[in-house]
């Protein structure tokens, strides 16, 4: 199974004391008083609703107006367009495209992050069997309170738990890994706690849950490496580089087998080297005979926080290939548009 990790890539997103966030600040604010919208917010309502009137949908106004702003801003015009509308902006959004490829991503930027992952969810779990690959990314590897958000959201937008709504989709090790990281237990670093002495004694566990043992104890595996946060995780890996001679993620390679081992991995490199770990995430999307396209936009508006830092790594791991190149070889029409359009945008 191919590593979604390598070679170390210099970026600037680095292991912190929690695995980074990728909600806008505003999505985790518990109390929301109404912001003072800036013009340039009523002005992109008033100009979707131009673009929605009449006969036909100007499609690349759309595009231009969503697919160029960021996660915040998308936010506010959100907020704003259900305080002057009746209609949300993610249904008037869809009754103006078709549910083909760019008709998903742009629905995808019609509404909140957190809302748009709760779809994601749903279509990960359609249909006769459920899309593993385009889970896992959603579910594992995230902070606690975006991970508390999300279970939020998707209760008030379907009115039923994620983890009952996941039950019965799922199976086996990779089934226990999704719902350790559903528990949203990531401990905050502690130098304290979190010692070289402790690290040592995590090793030598995720050795003997492991290599060390007959039989595989994969809990105790999940639990040291969903609830260990980066910083002391990075201790945790030198340690057991030390002592074994291999790392971490080489370990899981080792261990796990099929789902299990992509998301374990992924969990990895999300909370060490996130950047990178998105480029390859990304690449992935691209892989083999055709390019998955609803993964594809899935990853792409997941992490557009993220994405100066992911284009730098992309472009370091893939022999000076930028990610503008890929999705410009990969993808065709409007579609291609609205993705370029979303990868240039640049937060203040």
């Amino acid at each position: 199974v191919a590593c979604l990790l390598s070679k170390p890539v210099r970026i600037h997103i680095k292991s912190t004391d929690m695995t980074i966030h990728t909600y806008p600040d505003i999505a985790r604010e518990e109390q929301l008083e109404t912001p003072d919208y800036p013009p340039e917010i009523d002005d992109a309502c008033a100009a979707i609703k131009e673009a929605c009137d009449g006969w036909g949908t100007d499609e690349d106004k759309l595009i231009k107006i969503l697919g160029s702003k960021t996660p915040y801003e998308r936010y506010l015009i959100n907020r704003r367009w259900g305080e002057l509308r009746s209609k949300t902006l993610r249904k008037r959004i869809g009754e103006e495209f078709r549910d083909n490829d760019l008709g998903k991503l742009i629905q995808f930027l019609a509404q909140p992050l957190e809302e748009a992952e709760c779809e994601m969810i749903r279509l990960a779990c359609r249909g006769a069997g459920t899309n593993e690959s385009l889970l896992y990314p959603i579910i594992c590897g995230r902070s606690n309170e975006d991970m508390q958000v999300l279970k939020k959201t998707y209760f008030e937008k379907y009115e039923k738990d994620i983890a009952i709504a996941l039950d019965g989709e799922l199976s086996g090790d990779f089934e226990k890994l999704i719902f350790y990281s559903l528990q949203a237990a990531e401990e905050e670093f502690n130098e304290e706690y979190h010692t070289e002495e402790k690290a040592d004694e995590d090793a030598d566990a995720f050795y003997e849950a492991g290599q060390g043992s007959w039989g595989t104890d994969e809990g105790k595996m999940f639990k040291i490496l969903v609830n260990s946060p980066p910083e002391y995780l990075e201790m945790v890996d030198a340690k057991y580089s030390e002592k074994y001679g291999y790392t971490l993620w080489k370990a899981m390679e080792k261990e796990l087998t099929g789902y299990a081992e992509k998301a374990a991995v992924f969990i990895f490199g999300m909370k060490i080297r996130p950047a990178e770990t998105v480029a390859k995430l990304i690449k992935s999307t691209c892989a083999g005979i055709g390019t998955d396209e609803l993964e594809l936009s899935c990853a792409v508006v997941r992490y557009q926080r993220l994405l100066p830092e992911v284009m730098q790594a992309h472009e370091e791991l893939f022999d000076g290939k930028t990610l503008e190149e890929r999705i410009e070889s990969e993808t065709r029409g409007k579609y291609e548009k609205l993705l370029l359009e979303i990868v240039r945008v640049r937060e203040d």
